[in-house]
């Protein structure tokens, strides 16, 4: 599974959170779930947290049935 999360990071994500000035880094997948930290511009940031859950954990369960959650760490 963890090839399919750090091919949707590399097509979807990565770009758009890149565009705002920020980034993000897989640090674990553990069964359903996916251990992330966004960094650049995103780290710190107070919309850290609605882009991690509607944006992130969105766009990965739309191409991975089987993941459950997105955690920041």
């Amino acid at each position: 599974m963890r090839e399919k999360v750090e091919e949707v990071i590399n097509s979807k994500i990565r770009p758009l959170l890149q565009a705002d000035g920020g980034d993000i880094e897989l640090v674990e997948v553990d069964g359903g779930v996916v251990k992330v930290r966004l960094t650049g511009a995103c780290h710190g940031c107070p919309m850290a947290a609605m882009t991690l859950e509607r944006g992130v954990e969105r766009l990965l369960k739309e191409n991975i049935a089987e993941l459950e959650r997105v955690v920041a760490v």
